[in-house]
C-alpha cells in the first residue's frame, strides 16, 4: 500500500470539537465514498502514529477532506491535529474500507461514527439518488451534532436526531436500541449501515439481528 505526503490547505470548525481538514489530493488518487485512509502527522514523534480516518469529500473533488473529532483527554493524534495549521503536512495511505453503499436503507450512526456516511450521502444527493435513505444519528448533546444543517437539506424528514445526555426539546430522547428500532423501522428486509464507537456498533448490530435483519444486509467496518 502506497503512502503520500499531502499539505493542509484549510481547517474549518464543524462543531466545538470537530474540524474539517482540506488537503491536497495526490495525482491519480482514488477512493469510493465510505472508504478511509491511514493518516499520520508528518512531524517528529508522530510520523509512525497512523490512525484511520474517512474521506468526507467526493471522489471527483480536486482536494481531499477529512472531518475529524479531537479527543483532548489524552495527547493522541486527534489532539495533535487540533494544533495544526494550513501548510503543515500529513501522510496518507491508499484508500481502504468495508463501508460501501449497497442500496436504499437505514444509516445508524453514533457520534463521530457518522463520518463514513457523509461522503456516501453527499454522493447520492449530488446524483439525485438520495431516495428513501434514512439517517438515525445519536449524540450526547445538541452541540455534538456534526453536519446537522447539511443532513436536513439532503434528507429532509428522513433525518432523525437522538440526544442521550441532556433534555433537548424537538429531538428524540434516548438511545438507538432494540425498542427504538422496532418503533421507527417498519421492515428489516433492507440494508443497514452502522458506524460508531465499538459498544454502539456491537449493540446495534445485535438488536438488528434480533429484529430479523439479514447478516448479509448489515454494512459495517469489520
Amino acid at each position: 500500500m502506497a503512502n503520500y505526503r499531502v499539505k493542509i490547505r484549510k481547517i474549518e470548525p464543524v462543531t466545538h470539537n470537530v474540524h474539517a481538514f482540506t488537503v491536497d489530493k495526490p495525482a491519480g488518487f482514488s477512493y469510493v465514498p465510505g472508504q478511509a485512509t491511514d493518516l499520520s502527522i508528518w512531524k517528529e514523534g508522530w510520523k509512525a502514529e497512523k490512525r484511520p480516518f474517512t474521506f468526507t469529500s467526493l471522489p471527483e473533488n480536486e482536494t481531499l477532506e477529512f472531518t475529524i473529532k479531537s479527543y483532548t483527554d489524552h495527547d493522541g493524534v486527534t489532539n495533535q491535529l487540533a494544533f495544526l495549521k494550513p501548510g503543515d503536512l500529513l501522510e496518507i495511505s491508499d484508500a481502504w474500507g468495508a463501508i460501501a453503499y449497497e442500496g436504499i436503507g437505514v444509516f445508524l450512526a453514533g457520534g463521530a461514527g457518522v463520518t463514513p456516511f457523509i461522503a456516501i450521502l453527499r454522493n447520492l444527493y449530488a446524483q439525485g439518488k438520495i431516495g428513501g435513505n434514512r439517517l438515525f444519528f445519536s449524540n450526547r448533546t445538541t452541540k455534538d451534532i456534526i453536519g446537522e444543517a447539511e443532513f436536513k437539506k439532503m434528507l429532509g424528514e428522513n433525518f432523525f436526531n437522538l440526544i442521550t445526555d441532556e433534555p433537548a426539546p424537538g429531538f428524540y430522547q434516548g438511545r438507538i436500541d432494540k425498542s427504538f428500532l422496532q418503533q421507527h423501522i417498519d421492515h428489516f428486509d433492507q440494508p443497514f449501515y452502522v458506524c460508531g464507537p465499538d459498544a454502539f456498533t456491537s449493540s446495534t448490530l445485535e438488536a438488528l439481528k434480533a429484529l430479523g435483519a439479514k447478516p448479509e444486509a448489515l454494512v459495517f467496518e469489520k
